[in-house]
């Protein structure tokens, strides 16, 4: 009998390891097979809540936040890629020249959760803008990707269009920052079981089996 564990994936759109979290996971969930029915909830985190609508360029936004050199930065983009190729996930980070405000998207994100296919929307999210160096904010992507995934075009355009959706996700928001989650992805299993940052396969796998087995 399948063991259900809820699994709340706490990220961004934006967010490079969690597009390699989000495949580790997969990989892993794939790996335990039937004894485990995963519940998994998209939970929103800005990286940069404050973003200008137009954005900002990648390796200027990258350098100033973090103080990294050019070469550091080219160091961390290809162990990205690695990590993402070994995963099935092709990262094109030459085509994301810049950062963008990511909070329409997990508006629609949330609204997503409530129609049954927001693990789609999120994997499209992450495609298009690591893959394919599409814009997350803008609501023409946004509205393609939704429609996409079989969400109703008009209906997402209203939440577009309006502030529908935005109280809830700013009060989930502040809820993960009170539970100390301060960067991403954060991966909580059960309400208790915490795995922070990008990690393997592996390390999902065995968190999983170890939970499901209690």
């Amino acid at each position: 009998m399948a063991t259900t564990l809820k699994i709340d994936f706490v990220s961004d759109v934006s967010c490079p390891w969690c597009a390699v979290g989000l495949a580790s996971l997969q990989v892993a969930l794939d790996r335990v097979g039937p004894a485990v029915n995963a519940a998994i909830t998209f939970q929103p985190f800005e990286l940069n809540p404050q973003m200008v609508p137009e954005g900002e360029d990648t390796t200027e936004h990258l350098t100033r936040k973090y103080g990294s050199t050019p070469a550091q930065a080219a160091a961390i983009r290809e162990t990205i890629r690695s990590r993402g190729a070994d995963l099935g996930f092709v990262f094109n980070l030459e085509k994301r020249s810049r950062i963008y405000n990511t909070f329409d998207a997990h508006r629609l994100l949330h609204w997503a959760h409530l129609e049954g296919c927001q693990l789609a929307l999120k994997k499209a999210l992450l495609k298009a803008y690591f893959t394919d160096g599409e814009d997350p904010s803008n609501h023409d992507v946004l509205l393609r990707l939704a429609t996409e995934v079989g969400l109703n075009t008009a209906r997402a355009n209203a939440i577009l269009e309006s502030d529908t959706f935005a109280a809830e996700v700013r009060a989930q928001e502040q809820y993960y920052q009170q539970q100390g989650i301060h960067s991403v992805p954060a991966v909580i299993i059960n309400d208790r079981h915490l795995i922070s940052g990008g990690q393997p396969p592996e390390a999902f796998e065995q968190a999983l089996r170890q939970l499901a087995a209690e």
